[in-house]
């Protein structure tokens, strides 16, 4: 990899260290400064970098200074913060400054290697997104991969933007939002759109894999390798070598499997039953969930390292409530496929029937609305759906959501509750966390999610 990289560091063992795991990682480019003035006069002299590692408690200029400097030199170099020192304060002040990593020593290879891929891949995202770059042909020419996802809403559009700019890496990427909401339908496009749409597309619902079934469904087996293996089988990552393995629901893989599944990630090897030689493999990941995997994280029910892994690049899919635009035109979509499936010549709904539908929130989002829709054709006998037709219990819950619409969910609530601590004490982080009863890094994890600060100015 011919990326630019500088390392900034007081610490000439530290430095060489890092060095020699980029370098391990495939990060042959690497320059090291021990002095941070003379880091800065590089910036300042007009050197480009891609990356920069750069730790936070030096002598002299202060890592915090020479970010501000090649923030304000090179606003385009991806900053690393590299510190042995857990302080939240200083870390939201780094953030807040342009830095797109906060890293404690010690590093791991595998997440030094990791944290500069992904800062890597977010510069290639932005160079292209950039307003006064030229938008290359590179991120308008997989429109065909993902015309099967119907939207006109600004939301959706910017993330199918960003899915069809990471369709061009490997880099693993991690698709976020509630059921229903189409993320097997993106993660198909996002294959369609890369180098591997000849190779296999293999979804896997990981709540349904079991710890006895895990190796031989994944990794295969020859024949005699266990009882009742009669013949040698092929596992998902045999079948999908060049292709895209699709892990649905990852957030229910147990805990004792994903450590087996991270050593893929890492290796790109792994072991098939019966035969102790390792296997190559060349698959890109992509994960789904529904679940809050940052919290499971922090709670010890998903692995940290796993969970870095996954997300190399993060896309979250809004609720069908918060992009209501798509309604009229997902029921067009619907009502001509199951017109066609049908043989009917059902024409839409009527006024009604639309209103009561556009104030409905959805939260079995586009699958319950492709139901309703299906349904109504099903049993539609004129040539329009009247509002009698739909599901009994919308009208209910709207009423419900009405009634409840003063009331704050409870992402709201937290936020809200420690934006007034953070408040009653004058922002200060150790405070507020002994207010809160958490730690003070959880603490600057939920300010990080909530944007506090940003939201404050």
């Amino acid at each position: 990899m011919d990326n630019k990289i500088v390392l900034i560091d007081n610490e000439p063992l530290f430095l060489d260290s890092i060095r020699r795991g980029l370098n391990f990682c495939g990060f042959k480019n690497v320059r090291s400064e021990q002095d941070p003035s003379k880091a800065a006069d590089l910036f300042k002299a007009g050197k480009l970098f891609d990356v920069a590692l750069i730790d936070v408690n030096m002598q002299g200029t202060s890592g915090v200074e020479l970010l501000d400097t090649i923030k304000n030199t090179s606003p385009s170099t991806e900053c690393l913060m590299l510190t042995g020192t857990n302080d939240a304060r200083i870390a939201v002040k780094c953030l807040k400054k342009g830095a797109s990593d906060y890293l404690l020593k010690p590093i791991s290879r595998d997440n030094l290697g990791l944290a500069v891929k992904c800062a890597l891949e977010r510069k290639r995202v932005l160079d292209i997104l950039h307003p006064r770059k030229k938008i290359t042909s590179t991120a308008l020419t997989h429109a065909k991969a993902f015309r099967s996802i119907i939207t006109s809403s600004p939301k959706v559009l910017k993330i199918l933007k960003e899915a069809k700019l990471h369709a061009d890496s490997d880099i693993p990427v991690l698709i976020t939002g509630e059921s229903g909401t189409g993320k097997e339908l993106l993660a198909k496009a996002v294959h369609c759109a890369s180098s591997r749409t000849k190779f296999s597309f293999t979804p896997i619902n990981m709540a349904s894999v079991t710890g006895s079934l895990f190796d031989a469904e994944f990794f295969g087996c020859t024949k005699g390798a266990f009882t009742g293996a009669e013949k040698a089988r092929m596992g998902h990552l045999e079948q999908t070598n060049k292709g895209t393995l699709f892990l649905d629901e990852i957030g229910d893989l147990p805990l004792d499997l994903q450590g087996k599944l991270l050593r893929v990630l890492q290796e790109g090897e792994y072991l098939k039953l019966g035969t102790s030689k390792p296997q190559k493999t060349d698959v890109r990941f992509i994960s789904a969930t529904n679940a809050d995997l940052d919290r499971f994280k922090d709670k010890g029910m998903f692995r940290k390292d796993l969970y870095y892994r996954l997300k190399g690049a993060c896309l979250h899919l809004p609720p069908l409530r918060e992009r209501k635009e798509d309604i009229p035109l997902l029921i067009k979509h619907f009502i001509d496929k199951y017109n066609m499936l049908y043989n009917k010549k059902i024409k839409g709904f009527s006024k009604q029937a639309r209103e009561v539908l556009m104030k409905y929130s959805f939260p079995g989002n586009i699958r319950e609305l492709e139901h309703i829709v299906s349904s109504a054709v099903a049993l539609g006998e004129g040539d329009w759906i009247d509002e009698n037709e739909l599901p009994e219990d919308i009208d209910r819950l709207i009423v419900e959501t009405v009634e409840n619409k003063d009331l704050l969910s409870l992402y709201e609530e937290e936020k809200a509750h420690i934006i007034k601590v953070l408040e009653a004490t004058n922002y200060s982080k150790v405070r507020a966390a002994k207010i809160l009863g958490i730690p003070r890094t959880t603490l600057w994890r939920k300010i990080k999610k909530y944007a506090i600060m940003e939201s404050l100015g």
